[in-house]
């Protein structure tokens, strides 16, 4: 059986995330979002990491791969809850978001969410994810 909800972490630069937070702030990108079912957003900067190229720049990483030194480099991890069956779709539109086509674009990971509990309501699953109907 496959999970009801999953989680969508993205890790990117902190610029190509302070593009996409700007973008969280149009009318049109809050839309697509909510109807692909998305209800809330996290995201976490100040964090540090590489990737595959070590934190080099892409033509250093070309010249001289697995031969440099890591280099860690400011991040930013945005992190989406929905439900499984709007993945797929909300993948795409992420894509297309952070695309530029050169080295730091960043990583979509999708892992599966057992359940979600609201603490101050005791709701669960998609009820914890919407508006409280003890609001």
């Amino acid at each position: 059986m496959e999970a009801e909800f999953s989680r969508i972490e993205i890790m990117s630069s902190t610029g190509k995330v302070a593009d996409f937070i700007h973008k969280l702030g149009k009318e049109e990108t809050v839309k697509k979002l909510t109807g692909l079912g998305v209800t809330g957003v996290t995201i976490f900067n100040n964090v540090i990491g590489c990737g595959v190229q070590n934190g080099q720049a892409e033509y250093a990483y070309e010249l001289l791969p697995n031969q440099l030194a890591m280099q860690l480099l400011p991040k930013s991890v945005v992190t989406i809850i929905c439900e499984t069956k709007m993945v797929d779709e909300l993948i795409e539109f992420l894509k297309v978001e952070l695309y530029t086509g050169h080295i730091g674009d960043g990583k979509i990971f999708v892992s599966d969410i057992r359940n979600i509990i609201r603490v101050r309501t005791g709701e669960e699953g998609v009820d914890a994810l919407n508006i409280s109907a003890n609001d």
